[in-house]
């Protein structure tokens, strides 16, 4: 996982709208799309960010593209996020600092 894509593509406020949607259920681009005041292109760049990211996933059913969330990706984001309250330890080496 990429978790500077991952955290790009669910900064963005409809992105994780996108996701919320997705949560529930498998949807069409259409179907998304219709949630959403912004262009079909535009709800189109934000789908394709988000699968680009890993965090959604899609599949062709007949003339139609339906998206699914991805569930792992996020499960490994908040692993690390949760690996960040840590046990007060550091973990980074002198000598890998800038």
């Amino acid at each position: 996982m990429a978790l500077q894509k991952v955290l790009k593509a669910a900064s963005a406020p409809v992105r994780r709208q996108i996701l919320d949607l997705l949560k529930t259920k498998s949807r069409s681009a259409g179907e998304i799309a219709s949630h959403f005041d912004i262009t079909d292109a535009a709800v189109s760049q934000h789908l394709s960010i988000l699968k680009d990211a890993g965090l959604v996933t899609s599949r062709r059913e007949g003339k139609q593209l339906i998206y699914e969330l991805n569930a792992s990706v996020l499960e490994e984001m908040l692993i690390w996020i949760q690996s960040l309250q840590g046990d007060g330890e550091e973990t980074i080496d002198e000598n890998s600092r800038n």
